[in-house]
């Protein structure tokens, strides 16, 4: 019987052996199949990876494109990019929509929010769809390109901008370079809106030339103004360690330069995106603002525009309109064959331009430029654009102040007081007084070397008279766009004394109304937002 036992026993182990390999064998069918679903889904989840980047790669290649017709036209495109791409297995559609005519608006994003702008939207949409397992994915994204008015920048430079000022300065507004952006100060400089530069935002001088080492402040968000001194005296800029995140701390993004994703800034140009083109003659030149005058002066003679043919005034115009002066420049160390425009002769004439733009260019032989006098009160909206040097005499659009914009090779301010005879003996006799100009300027420098500073932002309204203890009153915006090609010379204090700078930014450009006729825009390209709005598949 005891065998027996044994032998029954022996049954039941066999019997459990069984079981045990048949649970053994379930268990890793089970991870087989797990370890099978786990590798679907991991190609599926790259799959659909992949067509996601697919259809980014779609929508950057719509706005590239659209971006390229702006550049090449100085226009909207007139075919909006829509086509297929085929990226690692993966089939792309994309299409871009406009929406609407282009309107005014003020940009809420970037160191550009705030600004007004002419803003055209741009609507591109790309699915991405994987030919491994038709995984697909659709994004659309919103594009723009605005057109911001150049006058609203308190301080725009296209070269490097230097900021020097000896006693306190405060500026009121936004300032940008498309180059490098050097700021110091002998006492303190205050600016109170974005500062932003396509390079490097550095303290100190250019040229190696002395450095101050005053108090540098920008305003943050919450209206405070932080140093660009560092407690322990040294400054905090784009050569500094850890700039960005120091930069962001203490500015909270008002301080951007091309380490924070600054680009430059560009006006919608045809020839290679060269500025100077703009005061140039229009012969051959699609840029030029004589191709947009409606009164040009060439070599001396004036004309307007009647229908698309200019026809000579110089007959027609009130006695003493347009008259030569001469007169010495101590800067340039010559005298000056000046084309001088009685503005309140002009305007009082039919012959004002109707748009309010006029232009002027003297290739004759000399030292050639335009003068603008008695403008005191211009009377309308006007914009003065001169492939010559400008000078400004006396106080300008004081009285009832109009959008005015001057534009030429050079722009240099004579006060109430200036006497063309006395313009050639020491500065002690060409004594200055009180003058005001309310006018947005677009004008030329020097480049700093290390043998001479070019005198800054300060000194780029130049002054031939000593000015010592006296004000110059200014208000618009100042613009430096090229370096100047006839008024080269260098800048020193030893034919003028400096003003005290009363200048501040006019509110009223800040309003397209208000605007000088015809002013320049920079173009700007975003995106303004994104969103996924497909995740799936497509079935055959």
């Amino acid at each position: 019987m005891n065998k027996r036992i044994i032998y029954d026993n022996r049954g039941v182990a066999t019997f459990i052996a069984l079981v045990m390999m048949v649970m053994l064998t379930l268990v890793g069918l089970a991870a087989l199949k797990l370890a099978d679903d786990e590798i679907t889904i991991a190609g599926n989840e790259m799959n659909e990876m992949n067509a996601f980047y697919a259809a980014e790669a779609g929508l950057e290649q719509a706005a590239a494109a659209m971006q390229s017709q702006y550049e090449a036209t100085g226009a909207p495109p007139t075919t909006l990019p829509s086509g297929n791409l085929t990226i690692n297995n993966q089939v792309v559609a994309y299409q871009a929509v406009t929406n609407g005519a282009a309107t005014q608006k003020i940009l809420s994003q970037g160191t550009l929010a705030g600004l007004h702008a002419l803003v055209q939207t741009f609507t591109i949409t790309s699915t991405g769809t994987s030919t491994i397992d038709n995984s697909q994915v659709t994004l659309v994204q919103d594009w723009e390109c605005a057109l911001v008015p150049l006058f609203q920048f308190a301080v725009f430079y296209e070269n490097d901008l230097e900021i020097a000022p000896g006693p306190d300065m405060t500026l009121i507004g936004r300032v940008h370079s498309n180059s490098n952006l050097w700021l110091q100060a002998g006492s303190n400089l205050f600016m109170n809106s974005y500062v932003t530069s396509a390079g490097d935002l550095l303290h100190g001088s250019k040229g190696g030339n002395p450095v101050a080492a005053g108090n540098v402040y920008v305003k943050d968000p919450d209206g405070n103004y932080k140093n660009m001194k560092n407690p322990d005296n040294s400054f905090l800029s784009s050569a500094s360690a850890n700039w960005y995140d120091s930069a962001s701390a203490r500015w909270g993004g008002r301080v951007q330069d091309d380490a924070f994703g600054q680009k430059m800034l560009h006006l919608p140009l045809n020839s290679s995106g060269n500025p100077h083109k703009m005061i140039e003659r229009g012969s051959g030149n699609q840029d030029s603002y004589e191709n947009v005058a409606d009164l040009r002066i060439i070599d001396g003679s004036v004309e307007t525009k009647v229908g698309t043919n200019w026809v000579n005034i110089d007959a027609l115009l009130p006695a003493g309109a347009i008259t030569t002066k001469t007169f010495y420049d101590g800067r340039e160390l010559s005298n000056v064959n000046a084309t001088e425009i009685d503005m309140s002769l002009l305007k009082s004439s039919t012959y004002f331009p109707s748009n309010g733009v006029i232009y002027f260019s003297d290739s004759r032989a000399g030292f050639n430029a335009a003068r603008l006098v008695n403008g005191s009160d211009i009377g309308q909206p006007m914009s003065f654009f001169s492939k010559n040097p400008v000078y400004v005499q006396g106080d300008f659009n004081s009285v009832n102040k109009q959008p005015v914009a001057i534009a030429g090779d050079a722009i240099t301010f004579l006060s109430n007081s200036w006497d063309d005879s006395k313009s050639a003996l020491p500065k002690e006799n060409r004594i200055s007084s009180e003058t005001t100009v309310n006018a947005s300027i677009m004008t030329g420098n020097t480049n700093t070397t290390s043998t001479n500073y070019n005198g800054g932002l300060e000194n780029l309204p130049r002054f031939l008279e000593d000015w010592n203890g006296v004000k110059f009153i200014y208000a618009g915006s100042l613009v430096n766009l090229w370096n100047s090609q006839q008024a080269n010379g260098n800048w020193n204090t030893t034919y003028y004394t400096p003003p005290i700078r009363n200048w501040q930014y006019d509110a009223d450009l800040d309003d397209p109304s208000k605007l000088p006729p015809k002013s320049p825009r920079v173009r700007v390209f975003q995106r303004t937002g994104w969103q996924q709005t497909q995740v799936g598949y497509q079935y055959q």
